[in-house]
């Protein structure tokens, strides 16, 4: 039986796992991913550059219907203009959904006059969108093709249409926490969702990088400092991940408003039976 997060209240690791976000990816095993999470679990829908957006609608809009907390992915360079722009909108706000996340999007060349999420916000601010909450990205690790002065400016532009921040996967407590006071040095007081790693199988990861090719899991890895050392260590020690560390580490801070932690955001790779097994089991030991 899944843990509510209502048992937990004076634990902030405890709290942390119980309200976590799950990113899935829209692929074909997302029906069963969804069947292993708690009901009512909130769950984030990437954008694939093999699908497309309109998939991450689709599977959002089903997911919502299931009655999970869904926030898609709408990566402004997949976006193709203003019509399927008001598409998108108008499907969420009919499906009840209230938080979206506005990434750039990877693909080298967009699809429509979107070149940024910058680029998509101020769209939908011109447009109107009836969303009450929308999620920027940061990048505590730096991006690899984007200087971190770059990165800063960014961000700054992008905060006064944004409710939240979440992070890039990160593997180092120290590394997050030295970015969000980074963060609150430059003015930015936005309430900040933690992207950490689950339960993480080396082959499986490997044949979810097979299967989406250069992908999203595959241009994840490479774009994100510290992964390779990381699954180097992981090799070595079972071959299996967990964030024990990580999420303890982030606990310390939980209930410190200078971080102003909003929760987990955790990458799944769509791997969340193994994930929810040792999130429960962590949740029963406090």
């Amino acid at each position: 039986m899944a843990v509510n997060a209502e048992e937990h209240t004076d634990s902030p690791l405890a709290r942390l796992l119980a309200d976590a976000r799950f990113e899935l990816m829209p692929f074909q095993s997302f029906d069963g991913e969804l069947e292993e999470l708690p009901e009512m679990a909130e769950i984030a829908v990437t954008t694939s550059p093999q699908l497309g957006i309109e998939t991450t609608i689709e599977q959002s809009v089903a997911a919502a219907a299931a009655g999970y907390r869904v926030v898609p992915h709408i990566a402004a360079r997949y976006v193709e203009g203003p019509q399927q722009l008001r598409w998108i909108i108008d499907s969420l706000d009919e499906a009840g959904i209230e938080d979206v996340f506005v990434p750039g999007g990877d693909r080298e060349d967009p699809d429509g006059p979107y070149e940024s999420a910058l680029d998509l916000l101020v769209a939908m601010d011109d447009i109107g969108h009836p969303f009450e909450d929308v999620g920027i990205t940061g990048y505590p690790e730096g991006h690899a093709f984007i200087d971190d002065a770059t990165l800063r400016s960014s961000m700054a532009a992008k905060a006064p249409y944004a409710t939240y921040i979440v992070t890039q996967l990160c593997y180092d407590t120290e590394t997050i926490v030295d970015w969000i006071d980074s963060v609150r040095e430059a003015g930015i007081d936005l309430p900040i969702e933690v992207g950490i790693p689950g339960v993480m199988n080396y082959q499986k990861l490997l044949k979810i990088s097979a299967k989406v090719g250069v992908g999203d899991s595959v241009r994840f890895l490479r774009k994100t400092t510290g992964i390779v050392d990381t699954i180097r260590q992981v090799i070595g020690s079972r071959g299996v991940y967990t964030p024990d560390d990580l999420v303890e580490g982030l606990a310390t801070v939980a209930d410190d408003a200078h971080y102003d932690l909003r929760g987990l955001h955790i990458y799944t790779f769509n791997n969340t039976e193994d994930l929810e097994a040792w999130r429960q089991q962590r949740l029963a030991e406090h």
